[in-house]
């Protein structure tokens, strides 16, 4: 345990040095004032001990200037009621009166760690609840990757999450974040997918006045904007194949250009990026390179479909439920046996975003304080449907929304007009 001792008296400072010196348990480390002591303070402090009557800064004024960042203890010679009552409103964890016998200073400390270390525990016992309740729901597959996320927190490494659509790999990322050392700076996200390809160079790296027809004003990009945070970068594999080099080179050296500009920029970036592709076949086709692809895949996680995590639909589906029943001021409802056995038996091959959508469509649109099979809209027993056939479905309806606009249809889908043209030929081929 790391002590610092703060005592303007010599011989008590000494004194004390000593006498907690005996201690195989103590670090000690001290200072004949509180200005000197504050220069010197870090993160490695457990525990202060303090004199109160001090020239210069005197003990509470120290307390005060250390703003809650270290547990105390005063001493005192002169002690008052009313100092006494300040000191502990202040959060000092014990006031000791001059003289006291060295065992006695001993226990106060030792008791001062165990608060401590109970504080300690209730703080990561809540972070962890919290952090965990953003998934709704367990089983093994999610606890697997959540272990996995967890690992990969504690490093700086580069993440790709590999999962169907809809699975939550924005969710992982995000917990990812959270967990690291980054978390107090920004999380910035971009979806490949939904950026027009001659856009996608300034998103990332940003463009100076004048870069290019309408560029009235310089913009820094999502790199810069996520300085020393974390870049999350979904649907990679939709990036265009000239942008991959650029994103590449960024990567390793570890600095962007602007467009318009030839003064490169250094950045700090964690990149975790994801994908639906199989990223190796978009390889063997030149469509993506081999060499950013080891870059970003240092730590690749899997995140199974809805479909293997049967045993997470109900606690999702109740969660929902609930947000939404708050977030629409409606009375509370719950779901009925039967409706509980439909949700158990339909595939989702939207995952996670196809079930909170099919629940919080249910809680709005149903009558009764209890959802029936009926109010899900979805069949008894369904067939599960190939995930090409499902898309070619919402590429067709979203045709059919906008009387055949593709610009139109784009916007609905909320993708590119060149992705959406794109993805449309291959349907028809």
């Amino acid at each position: 345990m790391n002590l610092v001792i703060v005592e303007d008296d010599i011989n008590m400072r000494k004194g004390l040095e000593i006498a907690l010196g005996e201690f195989e348990e103590f670090n000690i480390k001290s200072y004949k004032s509180a200005t000197e002591a504050l220069k010197k303070l870090d993160n490695s402090v457990d525990l202060i001990i303090t004199d109160i009557n001090m020239p210069g800064l005197d003990g509470i004024e120290f307390v005060k200037a250390c703003e809650n960042k270290y547990d105390f203890i005063i001493i005192t010679g002169n002690a008052t009621l009313n100092r006494a009552i300040e000191a502990v409103r202040l959060g000092v964890k014990d006031f000791l009166t001059k003289p006291f016998d060295i065992q006695t200073l001993v226990t106060a400390i030792k008791r001062a760690k165990i608060i401590r270390d109970k504080t300690t525990e209730k703080k990561n016992k809540k972070k962890e609840n919290t952090e965990q309740s953003d998934f709704f729901a367990n089983s093994a597959q999610l606890e697997k990757t959540l272990n996995l996320s967890s690992k990969a927190a504690k490093t700086d490494a580069s993440v790709m999450f590999f999962g169907e659509s809809g699975v939550g790999k924005e969710l992982f990322s995000k917990f990812i974040h959270k967990n690291s050392k980054r978390a107090n700076k920004p999380f910035v996200a971009i979806n490949m997918a939904a950026i027009p390809n001659n856009l996608i160079e300034s998103e990332l790296f940003g463009f100076e006045k004048g870069a290019f027809t309408d560029a009235n004003a310089a913009k820094i990009g999502l790199f810069e904007m996520a300085n020393e945070g974390t870049l999350f970068l979904d649907e990679i594999g939709e990036m265009p194949f000239e942008i991959q080099a650029k994103l590449l080179r960024a990567l390793q050296e570890k600095e962007i250009t602007r467009l318009g500009s030839t003064k490169p920029i250094k950045i700090d970036v964690r990149i975790i990026s994801a994908t639906n592709a199989n990223i190796e076949e978009k390889i063997a086709k030149s469509e993506f390179r081999s060499d950013l692809y080891y870059r970003l895949n240092t730590i690749p996680i899997q995140i199974p479909p809805l479909r293997e995590r049967k045993e997470e639909i109900l606690g999702i589906a109740n969660k929902v439920l609930e947000d939404t029943c708050k977030e629409y001021d409606l009375p509370s409802k719950s779901l009925s046996k039967d409706a509980q056995n439909a949700l158990l038996e339909y595939d989702y091959p939207g995952n996670i975003r196809e079930l909170i959508s099919i629940v919080q469509r249910a809680c709005i649109l149903s009558e009764g304080a209890e959802i029936s099979r009926q109010d899900l809209f979805i069949e008894a027993r369904s067939t599960k449907k190939e995930i090409k056939n499902l898309e070619k479905e919402l590429f067709e309806q979203a045709l059919e929304q906008s009387g055949g606009d593709i610009s139109q249809a784009a916007k609905i889908l909320d993708i590119s007009e060149d992705k959406f043209k794109e993805k449309l030929a291959k349907f028809k081929g």
